[in-house]
């Protein structure tokens, strides 16, 4: 139940760890109550919560499954009768890596709904109250495997290229309302999955990477922060990455 009433509210899906929870830490500075959404895991959520109102911030854990459409659905209806929605940052996602021959229609639906599906739906409920007010930012977590591909992950590439074209298309669409849409594209970040790599697998990882080392998650933050705030208030429809390089 959200319990802070008539604030501007920042959604981060899978805000709960990792890159979500930079950016959700990220908004809590910018004067946003953030709802940090999670799945699974709320100790790692209310940890997030905690750090932000630490710093001064509003926040509030909300749990709920992004690849369900009722649950969905309820979730920005309780957000209407509270507050302004002003931010989407549709962060959740899952990688099921796998070769094509080896991969099953179940994992590509689960990474499809996840990934994709879930965006889509997140964005179309989140428009319908951003529209009231004539304005907002929808911010869509893609990956630059989205961009330039990857063997292993046909799946979740599709995925995450369907998000650049959800961007584009949407922002299209909403722009006459002054809704923002836009893609922040990170490469190699710096988070739980990547510190399980050992030194050697670390090193051929930045070898292709012209900077020569990892992202952090608070660089995708502050881009986010930056999409979500009045200084990018004329950019819409873009897709920006993060990636040292990488992909150029």
């Amino acid at each position: 139940m959200i319990t802070v009433q008539n604030r501007m509210i920042a959604l981060v899906t899978g805000g709960s760890r990792g890159i979500g929870a930079a950016i959700s830490k990220k908004l809590g500075t910018q004067g946003f109550h953030v709802i940090v959404n999670y799945v699974s895991n709320e100790a790692k959520a209310n940890e997030v919560v905690h750090q932000i109102k630490e710093a001064g911030g509003s926040a509030e854990a909300m749990k709920f499954d992004v690849s369900h459409e009722d649950e969905i659905v309820q979730a920005m209806e309780e957000i209407a009768k509270v507050g302004t929605l002003a931010v989407l940052v549709n962060n959740a996602g899952i990688s099921e890596d796998s070769l094509i021959l080896r991969l099953k229609k179940e994992s590509i639906d689960r990474t499809l709904q996840t990934n994709l599906v879930s965006a889509i739906l997140l964005s179309r409920e989140a428009v319908k109250l951003m529209m009231k007010h004539r304005s907002g930012s929808i911010i869509q977590i893609s990956s630059v495997v989205g961009e330039m591909g990857n063997a292993g992950q046909v799946a979740y590439s599709a995925a995450k290229a369907g998000m650049i074209g959800l961007t584009k298309s949407l922002a299209k669409e909403v722009a006459s309302r002054k809704i923002r849409v836009n893609a922040v594209t990170p490469g190699y970040i710096e988070t739980d999955m990547t510190h399980e790599l050992n030194e050697t697998q670390k090193a051929a990882i930045t070898q292709n990477i012209p900077m020569g080392c990892l992202g952090a998650a608070s660089d995708v933050a502050d881009l986010v922060g930056f999409l979500a705030g009045p200084q990018s208030h004329y950019i819409t429809g873009q897709v920006i990455g993060i990636n040292g390089g990488l992909y150029i």
